[in-house]
């Protein structure tokens, strides 16, 4: 049997979820027998590639980049894995939403809330360009396997990719498949 392509991608959030994969010790050791790690933060890999299996894709869609990004993963990824309350619901990443747009969120942090250097980059590469409201990954692309948690613990992480490896459909049910923070 082919080894599953396995990706992990990290958009607007705080890198907990990856921190959390990494808390699969041991059983990281099985899963790499299993898998191909095909991009990830963790490994220098550059550009998504094509034909990817499964994806977990952490953090909310925040800026141009990630709007990029996320539509090139859902047209090369059978399976999307929304991955943390970042990706679920935009959870913390969200809350420059109420400011009201991008242009507010960067006077606030670069011009009111600095004591030094008051200047918003302008430069390009420095700050990708923002969107105005930062949102979910489903409100982009279709998702097709939700798994919250800020962040889902390893226990929850393993439980839904396990099926994924048998080519098996993760039951996404009960308290601690689907609680969030």
């Amino acid at each position: 049997m082919d080894k599953i392509k396995l990706a992990t991608v990290w958009l607007g959030g705080c890198s907990g979820c990856h921190m959390s994969f990494l808390d699969l010790d041991e059983w990281l050791i099985d899963l790499a027998a299993q898998v191909d790690v095909v991009y990830s933060p963790i490994a220098d890999i550059k550009e998504y590639p094509e034909g990817v299996d499964v994806v977990l894709v952490e953090g909310a869609i925040a800026n141009e980049e990630h709007l990029e990004l996320v539509h090139k993963i859902r047209k090369r990824t059978k399976t999307i894995i929304s991955f943390g309350d970042c990706a679920v619901t935009g959870n913390v990443t969200a809350m420059r939403n109420p400011t009201g747009n991008a242009d507010v969120s960067l006077q606030l942090a670069y011009i009111e809330g600095a004591d030094v250097n008051q200047q918003i980059p302008h430069s390009p590469g420095i700050v990708p360009p923002l969107i105005d409201k930062v949102v979910p990954v489903h409100y982009i692309v279709p998702v097709d396997i939700y798994l919250p948690g800020c962040p889902p613990s390893a226990s929850r992480i393993r439980a839904a990719l396990e099926p994924l490896l048998k080519g098996e459909i993760p039951v996404m049910e009960g308290r601690e498949m689907i609680k969030f923070g």
